[in-house]
């Protein structure tokens, strides 16, 4: 694992890969609630997430992990919760109710939906055996379908809801969600956004905030060259 960025002893940690659309999200949190913080690299294609070292912050072998001080949490929803009551700054769940649960219902759609479904880019993640065995042009397909049907599913969602961004005028969770999956769609699995229209415009909003610019993947201190 290579550190990122240096910093003191009570400084917040996040264990990261670049490529990992699950940091992502949680990149964007933090630098939205303006949070500094050392950013450790797990390497996931050489199964650094296996090793001894990072099995004591997260057992199941996943990235995001957050350190912060004695506290220690894995699963990119759960670190955002936890930023979310603990640095109360940019408030990422609006006070209406009705929007919160929009809020939560599109974080669910993206992480248990789609992202799981995704191109397994790395040893030791695996598509169903099946999808397996058809070849690597399928596995594409694959991730495109379920791209696709959620998007659909969120289109419809946030269609009486969004307003500069997905359920209002202010960023808010269902944001760092779909921000990390819409790049991941166009740069990653060739999906054509023209059938998005509403998830086309919020992308173009989230690419005019610093904080979801400066975390894409290819700004990363691990990315790759070739990748930047």
């Amino acid at each position: 694992m290579a550190t990122g960025r240096s910093g003191d002893k009570n400084q917040l940690k996040l264990y990261s890969f670049w490529l990992s659309s699950c940091s992502h999200r949680v990149r964007i949190a933090l630098n939205l609630k303006g949070l500094s913080y050392e950013y450790i690299a797990v390497d996931l294609s050489k199964d650094e997430q296996f090793s001894p070292e990072f099995s004591k912050l997260n057992p199941l072998g996943y990235v995001p992990v957050l350190v912060d001080g004695d506290i220690v949490l894995a699963d990119s929803l759960a670190i955002i919760m936890y930023l979310e009551e603990k640095y109360p700054q940019h408030p990422l769940l609006p006070q209406d109710l009705q929007k919160r649960g929009i809020n939560y219902q599109v974080a669910n759609i993206v992480f248990s939906s789609i992202q799981p479904r995704q191109i397994p880019l790395y040893r030791r993640v695996r598509l169903p055996k099946y999808i397996e065995k058809v070849g690597p042009n399928e596995s594409l397909a694959w991730a495109k379908f379920h791209n696709d049907k959620g998007f659909t599913a969120i289109e419809k969602l946030l269609k009486d809801h969004s307003g500069r961004y997905a359920t209002g005028d202010e960023v808010s969770l269902a944001d760092l969600f779909l921000a990390p999956q819409i790049h991941a769609a166009i740069n990653r699995f060739d999906v054509d956004m023209t059938q998005f229209p509403l998830l086309s415009r919020l992308n173009k909003a989230y690419n005019e905030i610093p904080a979801f610019r400066d975390t894409t993947p290819e700004k990363q201190p691990d990315a790759p060259a070739k990748a930047c």
